[in-house]
């Protein structure tokens, strides 16, 4: 009783065993294969499949989906000898599980193994700057390559990116002072052009500073010029106006002559010959009668005490000029004879009577003799 209770619970469990071995179910992008009696048989596909338990072997699952596999750094050989650092990203996809597992028997190991050489020969051919300049190129042979490699495993790579490149140390340091000269160039470079910019600036603004300086002192210079030509002409209209005679001309030349000996340079100052006749034109003017105007020639003379006192102020102006005269001519008389002969008298009434040469002679021109005939002569004439 005991050992047919027993062994129906054996053929129980082994009915349920059996069961569960010939059911498989697979995930989605999955897929298994299956062997029969040692030789491929199928691959399963996703979902719920049977298989027959004992005699099918079906093996682990094979992930159907994109994937991503980073390969530790590799040194590589640059053609200008500098061993470079790479690490490279490959981007991979199983597109056949039959091919990918028996036609490799590690298809991870063997892409990467396929992208070191693959790797070297194509940095091998190019230099340190290219290689760091040049990852598409690079990425785009990596991949042809392997593809091509690759796809009799069932294995399809979508891209192989590199991820970093490590030059040595000394490279490290040399590119940096290399690209610390580079930036210093052009902060020299944009220095220099903003101080010429300045400059030019600079100099265009002085430029039109000078040309709107000079323009302004032109058209002062023109104003001025224009007000000095009216005045010269106001001035020249004037004395033309006004008809000024060689008494007034002469009295402005003697106001004018102690002007030019103001200077104080001038320790030596030689008196023109002129001067004699300035002093000749104003004892003239002093002299002899002034010209009446039609106004006064119109008006009568109401007052004979008036006419006297002029009288008596041309007297006194023509003693002055006489003494002056005499202080002119003194030095003169000294080599004069010592004792007047009786003719001298007569001769010196005779030059002396009123006429301007009169007073210019050495014989007449302080002569007490001269000077009443004269006045004698100024009264017969008034």
């Amino acid at each position: 009783m005991d050992a047919l209770l027993i062994a129906g619970l054996l053929i129980v469990l082994l009915a349920v065993f059996t069961v569960i071995r010939s059911v498989r179910i697979v995930p989605q992008a999955r897929a298994r294969n299956v062997e029969r009696l040692g030789r491929y048989h199928s691959t399963l596909k996703p979902g719920l499949n049977f298989v027959i338990p004992y005699i099918d072997r079906v093996y682990p699952m094979i992930d159907l989906r994109e994937q991503v596999v980073s390969f530790k750094p590799q040194p590589v050989i640059t053609e200008d000898n500098l061993v470079v650092e790479i690490d490279t990203v490959l981007y991979f996809q199983v597109t056949d599980p039959r091919a990918a597992a028996y036609e490799i028997a590690n298809y991870i190991q063997a892409v990467e193994q396929l992208t070191v050489t693959t790797l070297r020969n194509v940095v091998g051919s190019l230099d340190l700057e290219m290689t760091l300049t040049s990852r598409d190129t690079i990425n785009s042979q990596l991949r042809g390559v392997l593809d091509e490699a690759t796809g009799k495993w069932g294995i399809r790579v979508n891209r192989v990116e590199i991820k970093a490149i490590d030059p040595p140390k000394s490279i490290k340091e040399a590119m940096e002072k290399q690209m610390r000269a580079e930036r210093d160039k052009r902060a020299a470079i944009l220095n220099a052009e903003g101080q010429r910019q300045s400059q030019i600036l600079t100099a265009e603004g002085d430029k039109q500073s000078a040309i709107l300086r000079a323009e302004g002192d032109r058209s002062a210079a023109i104003l001025k010029a224009e007000g000095q030509s009216q005045a010269i002409d106001e001035v020249f209209q004037a004395v033309h106006r006004n008809d000024p005679d060689p008494k007034l001309l002469a009295y402005q030349y003697l106001q004018v002559l102690p002007e030019l000996a103001k200077g104080p340079n001038n320790t030596f100052w030689v008196i023109p010959s002129e001067v004699t006749s300035a002093i000749q034109g104003v004892s003239r003017a002093f002299t002899e009668a002034l010209p009446q105007s039609s106004a006064v020639r119109e008006t009568p003379r109401v007052n004979e005490a008036a006419a006297e006192e002029r009288m008596l102020a041309e007297k006194a102006a023509a003693e002055a000029v006489a003494e002056a005269a005499e202080a002119d001519l003194g030095p003169r008389q000294l080599n004069a004879p010592p004792a007047h002969l009786p003719g001298d008298d007569l001769l010196g009434t005779g030059t002396g009577t009123g006429t301007p040469s009169g007073a210019g002679t050495p014989s007449g021109a302080g002569t007490p003799s001269g000077a009443g005939t004269r006045e004698e002569h100024r009264r017969t004439t008034s």
